[in-house]
């Protein structure tokens, strides 16, 4: 029986088996009470995470691995879209213009609409900073950790406290470039009081370019898998490719259907203990609807497959940084009935800043292919730091102004990012140089020119 169960096809029986109490109570229409439907939404995840990384480990020997990967992180952050969408309907719907938004709406409805307006995008940038602050710095750390099991041979060993890196694929240069230019334009966002139309056109074609590039690239070199993996890619290939088609499919269902009442039913049992909607729908939900890209990320560096995992956490931040916030328009303005611009107040505006300076700062941190433990502990405290003191400020401490108090934090805490993030880059200046001609020559590849010569920084 044990050895049935060890066999692949029985380790894929188990993920699928996970989400069986999900699919039952969706088919069934049974009612049940918020502890309920998070522990089967949550075991539904779980294994709905397992099948979509054996799916994209199985499809790396039929179409580039950068393709592969993206389309894992398109799935696995669907229901961060979902979310997100919500809000942006309910602000069209709804009427929430930035006229009509710049000062307190006397309608209820309106006022609604204006706030679903700000959740939206504290979804989104909430959703953004914890798989950098968590997830980026969490899977470094793990990787090393793990690396004493795994040998990992991305993990080198140094002298000195936290000075064990991870190293980055040098083929990871087009995704660190592209996220690098979608995060300068992220700066420019809340120039124009919205998220409107021109945003929506020059993000999602930053992405379908990025796209465009990575799937017309070689299929990489055959690297050695195990496991589930392993036995599909041996089979012939219209099996394989139907395992995969089967895979990516029913785990992006499960996944986009039991993470939004995961993420509610976390947000409801937050909300009775006392915790404030606003905060729970910046950080909460977002690090539920985040989870099943954390499980995957794991399962690859359990394989010793890091440059694989960072590949994934790179692309979803890519995603993220473009659909999610190019599709926000898209969704409103079908709402409304019409063109417009998603509006949102002052705070939501430190709010993009503050996401994208820490973005900046990890791209700086990356842009030499390697991330050290020290480098990991000042990705995850700064983020842990300023959620902590904000919410201190706004909901524990008696201080005069306190949103006032915390656009000034968030504020400050954008500039520690900018300055650390400039400093890094200045220093790795001619690592910045040979990311981007690393990505000009993927282009190139892409329209099948010579690519040019790339000189390693040191």
């Amino acid at each position: 029986m044990v050895s049935r169960l060890r066999h692949p096809l029985g380790q894929v029986a188990i993920a699928g088996l996970l989400s069986a109490p999900w699919v039952a109570v969706r088919l069934l229409g049974v009612s049940t009470g918020t502890y309920a439907t998070v522990a089967v939404t949550g075991l539904a995840v779980l294994g709905a995470s397992f099948l979509l990384a054996w799916a994209a480990e199985t499809a790396e020997k039929d179409v580039p691995r950068a393709f592969a990967i993206a389309v894992l992180a398109v799935l696995a952050v669907a229901p961060e879209y979902a979310v997100d969408a919500l809000y942006a309907w309910g602000a069209g719907s709804g009427g929430a213009t930035t006229a009509a938004c710049s000062s307190t709406p006397a309608a209820d409805a309106l006022a609604r609409a204006c706030h679903d307006a700000n959740l939206a995008v504290a979804n989104m940038t909430g959703a953004n900073r914890i798989l950098i602050g968590i997830g980026w710095a969490g899977i470094a750390f793990y990787t090393v950790w793990q690396a004493v099991r795994t040998r990992d041979p991305a993990v080198q060993k140094r002298p000195g406290l936290l000075a064990d890196v991870v190293t980055i694929d040098r083929g990871l240069a087009t995704e660190i470039a592209f996220l690098f230019l979608a995060t300068v334009f992220a700066f420019l966002v809340p120039l124009s009081g919205g998220i409107g139309l021109v945003d929506t056109v020059l993000l999602l074609g930053l992405y379908i370019l990025y796209i465009g590039i990575i799937i017309r690239g070689d299929v990489d070199e055959a690297e050695e898998h195990v496991g589930v993996p392993a036995y599909f890619q041996a089979k012939a290939r219209p099996i394989r490719v139907t395992v995969v088609l089967t895979l990516f499919a029913y785990s992006g269902l499960m996944i986009f259907t039991a993470v939004e009442p995961f993420a509610h039913g976390l947000e409801d049992i937050g909300i009775a203990l006392g915790v404030p909607e606003f905060f729970m729908i910046q950080w909460i939900a977002p690090l539920a609807s985040e989870s099943p890209e954390l499980i995957v990320v794991a399962v690859l560096v359990n394989k010793a497959r890091s440059t694989a995992g960072f590949n994934a956490l790179i692309s979803s931040k890519l995603n993220q940084w473009t659909l999610l916030i190019g599709t926000l328009a898209i969704v409103y303005s079908i709402a409304a009935g019409g063109l417009g611009t998603l509006p949102f107040d002052t705070k939501q505006s430190a709010e993009i800043w503050i996401t994208a300076a820490q973005s900046l700062f990890a791209l700086s941190i990356l842009i030499n292919f390697e991330i050290s433990m020290r480098e990991a502990l000042a990705l995850f405290g700064l983020f842990i730091s300023q959620v902590a003191i904000e919410f201190l400020v706004l909901r524990v401490f008696s201080v005069a102004h306190p949103e006032a108090l915390s656009i000034d934090l968030l504020h400050g805490f954008t500039v520690l990012y900018l300055v650390l993030a400039f400093v890094l880059l200045y220093r790795r200046r001619h690592a910045l140089t040979e990311v981007f001609t690393r990505a000009r020559n993927a282009a190139r590849a892409a329209l099948g020119r010579e690519p040019l010569a790339v000189e390693p920084a040191d």
